[in-house]
C-alpha cells in the first residue's frame, strides 16, 4: 500500500523532474546530461526509500487512522525528492562549468 503514494505524485515527480532537465537550456554537453540524470534517478531512489520510511512511521502510531500512513509516505517522498533536487541546482554549476 505505501506504492500508492507514489502513484499518486509519480505525475508531479515528472513535472518537476521535466523541468530541471530542460532548464537552462545551454549549455547541453555529455557532461550536463549524465550529471542530471543521475541526479534525478538519485532522487527516484531516495524518494522510494524515504516513502517507505514513511510509511512505516505512521503504521507504527497505534492511534493514526490509515490515511496518516499514505500521507507521511507522500510527505517523507516529496521532501527526498526535493532535496535531491535542491541539492542538484547547487551543485550543477559548481560541478559542469570548471
Amino acid at each position: 500500500m505505501a506504492w500508492l503514494s507514489l502513484l499518486l505524485f509519480l505525475p508531479w515527480f515528472g513535472v518537476m523532474a521535466a523541468l530541471y532537465w530542460w532548464f537552462p537550456r545551454q549549455p547541453r554537453h555529455r557532461a550536463r546530461r549524465l550529471f542530471d540524470g543521475a541526479m534525478l534517478v538519485l532522487a527516484l531512489l531516495l524518494s522510494v526509500g524515504f516513502m517507505h520510511w514513511g510509511y512505516r512511521v505512521g503504521a507504527a502510531d497505534a492511534a493514526a487512522d490509515s490515511l496518516w500512513k499514505q500521507i507521511l509516505a507522500v510527505l517523507y517522498a516529496y521532501g527526498a525528492f526535493l532535496a535531491v533536487m535542491a541539492l542538484a541546482l547547487l551543485l550543477r554549476p559548481r560541478v559542469l562549468y570548471r
